[in-house]
């Protein structure tokens, strides 16, 4: 059974892309395990002087979460045109670990914004990030959730529209059959 972690690019309590990783959970095709992956949002800001003195037990714990996934979601919102601070302070503590916890394996991403482009400027730079780690990115269909907050029940963690809830559904088999032909 393939395990799809589920990383959600947002700290926010009542995140739009935590509602929309919630409800990823349970659009899962089956013969998937889905993987809510913990939040990073205690690790440290990434600074090789902290690494020097000695991996943080924090990065350590949250590498073996990643480790263990067949492959990964990216459920996020989008940050002045990008990516996320936090989830790319994430990123760059994986990628000094050996074994590298995100190299080789599927990724898919989904924007989420209350706006009319639904988060489409953060697709291209997480591509960037998630290649330089050695990622396998499914990058068609494309997902951007735009206006999330008539399309996702934040309390709930749910998708509020039917046309929004079988294309994210579609995604996913779609997904799980991307990352079937990797293994």
């Amino acid at each position: 059974m393939t395990k799809i972690g589920i990383i959600c690019g947002s700290l926010r309590k009542n995140a739009l892309s935590g509602a929309a990783a919630r409800a990823a959970v349970g659009l899962m095709p089956d013969g998937v395990q889905p993987v809510t992956l913990p939040s990073f949002g205690d690790l440290p800001i990434y600074n090789q002087d902290i690494q020097d003195q000695g991996m943080p037990d924090t990065v350590n714990a949250y590498a073996e979460a990643v480790a263990a996934v067949d492959a990964v979601l990216f459920v996020t919102p989008e940050y002045n045109w990008s990516v996320p601070g936090g989830l790319k302070n994430a990123i760059d503590w994986l990628s000094r670990l050996s074994p590298h916890p995100l190299d080789g394996k599927p990724a898919a991403i989904w924007s989420v914004s209350p706006g009319l482009l639904g988060g489409a400027r953060v697709h291209e730079g997480l591509r960037h990030v998630l290649h330089s780690q050695g990622m396998i990115i499914m990058a068609k269909p494309e997902v951007q959730i735009a206006g999330a907050k008539g399309k996702l029940d934040v309390d709930l963690g749910t998708v509020t529209q039917d046309d929004t809830r079988a294309f994210l559904a579609s995604h996913l088999s779609t997904f799980a059959q991307f990352c079937a032909g990797r293994s």
